[in-house]
């Protein structure tokens, strides 16, 4: 079976998805199916420093998986670098997409994901499309005009012609049905690559960051965006920063953003009496990473809306309890089998959740040791690429 996979960005600054489908893909290859990507060499304001398909005419190992990059139109205007153009991408998959026994489309709202749909429509190659939470309300809420445009004139039509779409959790099959177009969809969660486990990290990460190691370490690893709800966890946190004994934390903020959106975030640590007990990281990767999600205390991730969540699955693999708002996919999991705190996306609910946490550390050490048995028996890549390979096989069946 040849699966070709398309996406427009493999870089690591555009998050979940890019980390996702070198995972997924990887998986898929180490189960015999023959798994490959395109995409641009987008990364963000930069480019990703790769050789290019139309230079090499070769694919290249990316993180050990076979990628074709392509040029994505690069001018200095936010909205048209962001939609990641591509003529060569183009040309490239009307001559060889019909190669492929079957296409699987990541994300919507740019172009690599729109022109490949089209081109499978008119070359009858079946497809499906993963639209990574971009069909969630609040995205939706997001430029409305422009997206409500868009989808009529491109991406509805696209998507009704898929075989079906891939959804990550329920309450993304929930929010899609609310739309009432009738989709057809199946609910399979991402997989995780489970890192070797540090011994020793929540030591490593007290030295770090020059603290006593009796001090509880709440961790934000995630995109800095409006989306993350920063503007209620920061609040939160500021309501117990006059508390004594142990309400005395350090916040770990570990991401990046727009420099607009970076200067909101360290104003609101300002107003919120945080700054000396914040640390700002910036994007970390790696061992760095690793550390810091197997050394914190406490994951928190606040989002107005998350369709899924990778983090969220890192940090629970990693022994480290979470703090969701219910607009997180994950959030239903983790109340279900009792792996954190779950609340509305409410200031006060937020900072009640925390006291919790710091009130009774011993019972969430317990939490964190139960999540990461819990996500190592039930979401490792190798048994989600398996139940895709079923989907697969079942869509080729079902045409043929």
């Amino acid at each position: 079976m040849k699966v070709l996979h398309i996406i427009p960005s493999v870089a690591s600054v555009r998050g979940g998805p890019s980390q996702s489908i070198l995972e997924m893909v990887s998986a898929l290859r180490s189960q015999g199916i023959d798994a490959e990507i395109v995409t641009t060499n987008d990364n963000g304001k930069n480019l990703l420093d790769v050789p290019l398909y139309q230079v090499t005419n070769q694919f290249v190992e990316y993180k050990n998986v076979p990628i074709r990059f392509f040029p994505r139109f690069s001018p200095n205007i936010h909205a048209v670098r962001e939609f990641s153009f591509s003529r060569s991408l183009t040309t490239w998959l009307w001559r060889h997409i019909s190669e492929y026994d079957l296409v699987h489309v990541h994300t919507i709202f740019s172009y690599a994901p729109t022109i490949a749909m089209a081109i499978a429509r008119i070359k009858k190659i079946p497809y499906i499309n993963t639209p990574c939470g971009m069909l969630c309300e609040w995205s939706l809420e997001q430029k409305p005009l422009k997206k409500e445009i868009y989808l009529r004139l491109f991406e509805k039509a696209n998507l009704q012609a898929s075989q079906f779409l891939h959804l990550s959790s329920t309450q993304e099959q929930q929010e899609l049905e609310l739309l009432g177009w009738n989709l057809s969809s199946l609910i399979l969660p991402y997989g995780l690559a489970l890192p070797a486990a540090i011994a020793n990290a929540r030591e490593q990460l007290h030295q770090m960051l020059n603290l006593p190691t009796e001090t509880p370490v709440i961790l934000f690893l995630s995109r800095l965006h409006l989306k993350k709800g920063l503007d209620y966890l920061i609040p939160a946190l500021g309501k117990l920063r006059d508390c004594t004994g142990h309400h005395n934390f350090a916040f770990v903020l570990a991401g990046s953003g727009s420099a607009e959106y970076e200067a909101e975030v360290e104003r609101l640590l300002q107003e919120n009496y945080l700054a000396d007990r914040t640390y700002k990281l910036g994007f970390i990767a790696g061992e760095k990473k690793n550390i810091c999600l197997q050394g914190a205390d406490l994951y928190a991730l606040t989002s107005h809306s998350e369709n899924f969540g990778i983090a969220v699955l890192e940090a629970l693999a990693s022994g480290t309890p979470a703090l969701l708002t219910t607009g997180v996919g994950l959030s239903d999991l983790v109340k279900e089998q009792d792996l954190g705190w779950v609340v509305d996306l409410e200031i006060e609910a937020i900072a009640t959740a925390i006291q919790d946490f710091l009130e009774h550390p011993q019972i969430a050490s317990q939490i964190g040791d139960r999540a990461a048995q819990y996500v190592s028996k039930n979401y490792t890549w190798s048994e989600i690429a398996n139940r895709l390979i079923v989907i697969y096989k079942n869509i080729l069946r079902i045409k043929a």
